[in-house]
């Protein structure tokens, strides 16, 4: 029974508050190391589901299963538990994940274009190469494997509307995204120290507020980027970058090479 009271209270918390409690979450435990299905059952709800119906998935336990290449798109994932699930190459377009638990899974080439990531725990999460574009993700990424990864429209945006139980945001503290792609994505004031983002490309995006110090931003492109409020207290940035990163906070700190 007090697994699922974690579960329900780490479902309403902010991500920097869950990661913070993951400390005292045993993943040993059935509900965090098993599956509820195997891959072929998995496929067989797929097989039966109909032209514009929901693959619904919400809250199963499918820790470590093998999802590869599957076809996924609008399925509903809410609160399910996928700790070291394999979904490389799978298809999650429009899918559902808010709440989720991704913790270590590899999502590597995947297709998550326009999925929902909403207060989902995906710390140590592998996504090289995968398309989150025009994704709403506003989950816990710290540590995450993103490179080359595509955030095109994406948005990773606080929610401003609802602070009662803290700020909603993604958190991408100390993940590996070089070479990714954040053109026009929303990073209003998110959480980017320490992020790994050599050669990536910011153009267009709105920074504002975002909070990157001790960010790697060696080679990044921030061409039309809105940086007003942008921390980058101890950031590494190109010295040919400063004139798109003026109305950044804390500039005079930026480590310029």
């Amino acid at each position: 029974m007090r697994v699922w009271i974690v579960l329900a209270l780490l479902s309403w918390l902010t991500p920097a508050a869950g990661q913070g409690l993951l400390a005292g979450v045993d993943l040993s435990q059935p509900a965090f190391s098993r599956s509820e299905l195997s891959r072929q059952q998995v496929v067989d709800l797929i097989r039966k589901r109909g032209d514009g119906e929901t693959l619904d998935l919400s809250n199963k336990s499918l820790n470590g299963l093998d999802l590869s290449g599957l076809d996924l798109s609008r399925a509903n994932l809410r609160a399910a538990r996928l700790v070291r699930a394999k979904l490389a190459g799978a298809k999650l377009d429009r899918a559902v994940l808010d709440q989720a638990w991704l913790l270590e899974a590899d999502l590597t080439g995947a297709s998550l274009v326009g999925a929902h990531l909403f207060a989902a725990q995906m710390q140590r999460l592998r996504a090289d190469d995968a398309d989150f574009s025009r994704a709403r993700v506003a989950g816990d990424l710290t540590g995450a494997s993103l490179r080359r990864a595509k955030f095109v429209e994406a948005d990773l945006s606080a929610d401003m509307k609802n602070q009662s139980m803290g700020l909603m945001r993604a958190v991408l503290g100390q993940a590996h995204a070089e070479g990714a792609n954040f053109m026009a994505a929303d990073l209003m004031s998110a959480d980017l120290t320490f992020l790994h983002a050599r050669g990536a490309s910011f153009a267009g995006a709105d920074m504002k507020g975002a909070d990157a110090a001790g960010a790697d931003f060696l080679g990044a492109n921030f061409d039309g980027a809105k940086v007003q409020g942008l921390d980058l207290d101890s950031a590494s940035i190109d010295a040919s970058a400063k004139p798109a990163l003026q109305d950044a906070k804390r500039l005079d700190r930026a480590r310029a090479q």
